[in-house]
């Protein structure tokens, strides 16, 4: 078994971490902030020109943003191969369109209140109207991407929302299945989540004309970075709180999603631990959330979750490593010591013996 660090070695780590204003978002963020405002912008005129009576559940669902991670990505991408461009504002925004309508859809399988600090678009309105919204934001996308000179980006972006929605049947297959296999996890993840990071990279790449072998490195930048990513929103929904992570917790355990951590505790326990894993989330019950964190700890199950995202991160960080010099390199780089440090912060609430 990994040796697990004392609480106060987690905690100088998130603090040396915290200290170093490379790992801050607003660091990254800054040198970017004209292009992601221009892809605010742009994105509300998109919203606004649906039908009237739709267009508040649009500015309502624009209104919980989150750190826009794919527009960041559109940008850093787009600075290591080149500079960005309107083409790289149009594509920051039918991504971020995709995202969003997956988010919607994601709330009502989900049965989710909470998005981002504010009650989610069903919760307000109802699963009917979220799901036919949802779905106007995937076509809207799709339109934008076709107005595209090229076939490229609208086939890139058909493809990628194609992946993400089977991703996400997947899930739904492997719901309460604890014999999921490490492969079969990972598998979905990099379907559901880590094919718009990829998208986001590549389609940056190509708009920026940057050779394969750059394109390429930016792909796989991607794929690592958004699986590095999920897995720590996993570990939100089972570790965090919900004032930080701005959503209700422990929703895939009340849909019968399991995340790796808790793959990781079913894997490593006991026969009778075992049994009682499987019958907290068979029979679901908000109270059981409690034991279930416990049998995590138990299992001692963070710390190698949070190996695997490291590995993930340093992974991503190699692949542009043999780019040439830029400030979109440097950036992804500093993307990934930013998820780091978030994955470390996570950690000092973790309470091992």
């Amino acid at each position: 078994m990994l040796a697990v660090e004392s609480k106060v070695a987690r905690a100088d780590a998130a603090d040396s971490l915290k200290a170093d204003p490379k790992r801050s978002w607003t660091h990254l963020v800054e040198p970017l902030e004209p292009f992601l405002q221009a892809v605010a912008q742009r994105l509300i005129e998109q919203v606004n020109g649906f039908d009237p009576q739709i267009v508040p559940y649009a500015q309502y669902a624009l209104s919980g943003s989150g750190k826009r991670l794919r527009p960041t990505l559109v940008a850093l991408a787009a600075n290591s191969a080149g500079k960005t461009t309107d083409a790289h504002i149009n594509v920051a925004v039918i991504i971020e369109m995709v995202h969003l309508a997956t988010l919607v859809h994601d709330d009502v399988m989900d049965e989710a209140e909470i998005r981002r600090g504010q009650l989610t678009l069903a919760a307000n309105w109802g699963n009917e109207i979220a799901v036919l919204f949802g779905d106007c934001l995937f076509a809207q996308a799709l339109k934008m991407a076709a107005g595209f000179q090229t076939p490229e980006v609208c086939r890139a972006v058909a493809m990628a929302t194609n992946t993400v929605c089977s991703g996400e049947i997947l899930q739904t297959r492997y719901r309460r299945k604890f014999q999921v296999s490490r492969h079969e996890y990972f598998r979905v993840i990099e379907m559901k989540t880590a094919e718009l990071f990829t998208l986001s990279c590549d389609l940056a790449g190509l708009l920026s004309e940057a050779t394969p072998e750059q394109r390429a490195a930016l792909r796989h930048f991607g794929a690592a970075f958004g699986t590095a990513y999920q897995v720590y929103d996993d570990c939100v929904d089972l570790f965090g709180s919900e004032s930080s992570a701005g959503k209700s917790l422990g929703t895939d355990l009340a849909k019968g999603k399991l995340t790796w951590p808790v793959l990781l505790a079913w894997e490593r326990a006991n026969v009778t631990d075992r049994a009682q894993l499987e019958n907290l989330v068979m029979d679901w019950q908000p109270a059981n959330f409690s034991a279930v964190n416990e049998l995590l700890d138990k299992y001692e199950t963070f710390e190698p979750t949070r190996q695997v995202i490291g590995r993930f991160l340093e992974q991503a960080r190699r692949a542009v490593g043999g780019l040439p010099e830029s400030a979109g390199r440097t950036g992804l780089s500093n993307l990934a010591d930013f998820l780091a440090q978030q994955t470390e912060a996570l950690a000092v609430g973790v309470k091992y013996p």
